[in-house]
């Protein structure tokens, strides 16, 4: 008898493979921002399948629900200014598909190279997992034994809200959906709860699946909400906190390393007796900084940019 399990696991690929070719294919924007989160939702239950909550609970807040959300914000602010709809040359299209064609050799290239049978990095992983300072393996992985890669993924967040505010300064914002008093009513409701969720997430993943970027993603959801309702207006004078804190983040992990270096040890090989307090504050200050940068991602431009256009207008 068939597996039940393996019929779900074949459909749930081909489901995954379809969506990715209908997003290429589609020429509907919405239509294909739709796909796009449900490739999320199906990417996200075969992360769970695969047995990596970690990857899964990331791949359904920040892959699915706050990119969802960021593609749906570009897309009202095109459809309000359709001059502004993208129109790359055709040579830059040519090297967007060469450099994804060169990208795909190359994790294809990885994967081949990669000796069948073997153990892995998870046997390693278990011996060094006492002198980590947390007890969850993906975390130790994360924020000690591969720190330095989670520090740029940090830094990649930082980069990516500093070109949304050079780029949207100037630009008059398309204005938002006018939403009712039941969705205000509702947000009022859930995000109390968001915000408990958020912090357990940050709190829960020294032990077990969550971490910065989880709670990050979902406390980034507050913010948005937040935003969407109107609770919270960006106002000029907010801007200078916003960068310190969009800032912390990278400026906290790379200072870590910096102090432990200067102790005759290589960066982010932490002391073992203060390797979990700095973790804890690295995890904490970075998921500060996530939560506000995702936020701030979604709302675009820059608070004093708004106060200039209103201004003109």
């Amino acid at each position: 008898m068939v597996d039940p399990l393996l019929v779900f696991d074949v459909a749930l690929g081909l489901a995954i493979v379809m969506l990715a070719v209908s997003v290429l294919v589609v020429r509907d924007r919405f239509a294909m921002i739709v796909l796009v989160i449900v490739f999320g939702l199906m990417s996200a239950l075969a992360w769970v399948r695969l047995a990596a909550p970690d990857v899964a609970l990331a791949e359904a807040a920040i892959g699915t629900g706050l990119t969802g959300a960021l593609l749906l914000a570009t897309w009202q602010q095109v459809r309000a200014d359709p001059e502004r709809g993208p129109s790359l040359p055709r040579g830059v299209l040519a090297a967007n598909v060469g450099l994804c064609a060169l990208i795909l050799a190359g994790l294809v290239a990885a994967f081949l190279a990669t000796p069948l049978g073997t153990a892995g990095l998870g046997g390693a992983v278990a011996d060094n997992l006492a002198n980590s300072g947390v007890d969850h393996p993906v975390t130790a992985v994360l924020l000690n034994f591969r720190a330095y890669d989670t520090l740029m993924e940090v830094v990649v967040l930082l980069v990516a809200i500093i070109t949304v505010w050079m780029i949207d300064r100037g630009i008059v914002q398309a204005p938002g959906p006018a939403l009712g008093d039941i969705h205000r009513s509702f947000a009022r409701l859930v995000l109390p709860v968001m915000m408990i969720i958020g912090a357990y997430l940050l709190w829960a993943g020294a032990s077990a699946p969550g971490g910065a970027f989880q709670g990050g993603a979902v406390l980034a959801a507050v913010g948005v909400l937040l935003l969407m309702t109107r609770h919270y207006q960006p106002q000029p004078a907010h801007r200078p906190l916003a960068r310190v804190v969009f800032v912390l983040g990278s400026a906290s992990f790379a200072t870590v390393a910096l102090l432990v270096a200067a102790g005759d040890r290589v960066p982010f090989e932490y002391p073992a007796d203060h390797a979990k307090p700095l973790i804890l504050l690295i995890e904490g200050l970075v998921t500060l900084s996530i939560a506000a940068t995702l936020a701030a991602l979604f709302h675009g431009r820059e608070p004093e940019a708004i106060r200039i256009e209103e201004k003109r207008s």
